[in-house]
């Protein structure tokens, strides 16, 4: 079986796919830790990525599709595959498409978790920081007891420059999954959509019903 995870950042992409993948089993592909692999190993296709990533640039599909394609192609992915961070738009997936086929295999799920905007915002957007000892606080889920101060040294809280609210907001813009790239996997009939502002456990839940349905 491969899946493909599509999500918003904020969604809880990464989180939901430790979890199915001890669920299930299955190989868990991360473009992250892929990147971060190659990179290390000082692979051909790492040293180019990295070209890129040191620009603080995306790396070009070329190179991502060529990476994934190396990586399925492992025995450990003989049964499957959970596909989290990729693909990020309709020229990956195709390519995906036409290499699974070529296994004689097809994407069989492709599990989208929906995320309003604004509750995406606050998740992003809440995240403050002790300048002393490095406590994380979120605004919502675990504020301090006095605001812009430390519950544990009485440190001074501050966001970083990824949490402000007007970073938030371009990077949700830039990074949500592509309206065509979510038709892709309608049309093929794969497509199924999970409410990601349920518990943790709730959204494990719905994500598991669909895959094993």
């Amino acid at each position: 079986m491969f899946i493909v995870l599509l999500g918003p950042p904020g969604a809880g992409k990464g989180t939901q796919a430790q979890r199915i993948a001890a669920a299930t089993k299955l190989l868990h592909v991360s473009t992250g830790d892929m990147f971060r692999e190659n990179v290390k190993a000082e692979t051909e296709l790492g040293k180019l990525a990295k070209t890129y990533m040191d620009k603080g640039e995306l790396v070009p599909d070329e190179v991502t599709i060529r990476m994934l394609l190396e990586r399925i192609s492992r025995p450990d992915a003989a049964q499957g595959a959970m596909f989290d961070g990729f693909p990020r738009n309709v020229v990956q997936a195709v390519a995906l498409d036409q290499a699974l086929a070529a296994k004689g295999a097809r994407i069989d799920r492709a599990l989208l978790i929906s995320v309003r905007d604004e509750e995406l915002f606050s998740r992003l957007g809440g995240r403050w920081i002790c300048r002393s000892c490095g406590t994380l606080y979120h605004e919502t889920n675990d504020p301090p007891k006095k605001p812009g101060v430390c519950d544990k040294d009485g440190g001074e809280l501050y966001q970083r420059d990824d949490d402000r609210p007007e970073v938030v907001k371009s990077r949700l813009e830039k990074q949500k999954p592509p309206l065509d790239l979510i038709g892709h996997y309608r049309t093929a009939g794969v497509l199924s959509e999970i409410n990601g502002e349920q518990s943790l456990d709730a959204v494990t839940a719905a994500l598991l019903t669909v895959i094993e349905g």
